[in-house]
């Protein structure tokens, strides 16, 4: 087992799905988890999830913090931290404090980085008065 940062599961890397392992359905893990499989399904952790370089996920996450190194379609909702390594490729939508893209990761999808219940939904950014009134004496002269 490897030794991860302190936590509630006592900081030990707990579950690992290996390169050749398929895993359908939901899976709630109580510590860490590396995925270097395939797992299709939804995920809820209490702690860090990591898709390896060969892992492919098709699931919903909810974490503490995810580390993206493989392929992920699906939403990721984290209370601390978002990580899209350099080889990644994600599609879905995020929710976190903190997320870091790194320089060759693929992202297509929507981030919200403030509290509250996310509108992940592709909308036209919302205009405030100023920019309208700015506008409108430059047409008027």
């Amino acid at each position: 087992m490897k030794k991860m940062n302190t936590n509630d599961s006592g900081g030990i890397m707990n579950t690992i799905i290996g390169k050749d392992t398929v895993i359908t359905g939901t899976l709630d893990v109580k510590g860490a988890l590396r995925v270097d499989g395939s797992v299709k399904g939804k995920v809820i952790f209490s702690y860090c999830f990591t898709i390896g370089a060969t892992g492919t996920v098709e699931a919903d996450i909810q974490a503490d913090t995810a580390i993206i190194a493989g392929h992920l379609i699906g939403n990721v909702n984290c209370a601390e931290k978002i990580e899209l390594q350099a080889k990644c490729e994600m599609d879905g939508d995020v929710k976190t404090k903190s997320l870091v893209i790194e320089q060759g990761a693929l992202f297509c999808g929507a981030c919200n980085m403030k509290g509250g219940t996310p509108d992940l939904g592709f909308l036209a950014p919302v205009r405030d008065e100023d920019t309208f009134s700015t506008v409108s004496k430059r047409e008027d002269e």
